[in-house]
């Protein structure tokens, strides 16, 4: 990953090395983020729960060989949008509540797939009470929530989208990231996000 010298995507094959490697030197979380090939990627980001996807095959691998282990799962649309928005576009704009829905489809497939923890990092509003009724109504109480409640628009991303090949196709994040001078934002997302559960 040019813009992130040493660090470099890994095969499922090489992750699961890369994993045994750390886990038997006391590692035992880990967190997955997916490069999703373009052919892939649509409006709707439908390849974020297929269960055969990237990530759920990445999972099963992971619990399979190292089954307590605590594995947390990025929950976001941009990875998977032919778009490169963390939600649904249309018009030019970020449709929240369709974006919530399809973050709910893709939470539960995570969960499915052996997620301990699941990560909202989309900003959409409302999405940690949606995620936490859909883990619940499909039983997977026992997941977790980590939620980026203060995701800042800023270039401090520019290298973590290089990564995933998911900069925006147009426009920028700043609809619904924070601006990175507005303190007082952060601190009423996170008093939302933690009484949405």
């Amino acid at each position: 990953i040019e813009s992130m010298p040493g660090c470099e995507r890994h095969s499922l094959e090489s992750m699961l090395k890369e994993v045994g490697e750390a886990y038997n030197l006391g590692v035992k979380t880990f967190v997955l983020f997916p490069k999703v090939p373009d052919e892939l990627k649509t409006n709707l980001g439908v390849e974020a729960y297929n269960p055969e996807g990237i990530v759920p095959r990445a999972l099963r691998l992971i619990k399979a060989a190292y089954p307590d282990s605590i594995v947390c799962t990025d929950v976001a649309l941009d990875p998977y949008s032919d778009q490169g928005h963390d939600g649904v576009v249309e018009d030019g704009k970020i449709l929240n509540d369709v974006t919530i829905n399809q973050l709910c489809k893709q939470a539960v497939c995570q969960a499915r797939a052996g997620s301990d923890v699941v990560a909202p990092s989309d900003m959409m509003d409302g999405r940690v009470k949606a995620i936490r009724d859909a883990l619940d109504s499909e039983g997977f109480t026992d997941v977790s929530i980590l939620s980026y409640t203060a995701k800042y628009a800023s270039a401090y991303y520019g290298p973590f989208r290089d990564a995933l090949d998911s900069h925006p196709g147009f426009g920028d994040k700043k609809t619904y990231q924070q601006d990175p001078a507005n303190g007082r934002e952060a601190l009423i997302e996170a008093a939302l996000d933690a009484a949405e559960g």
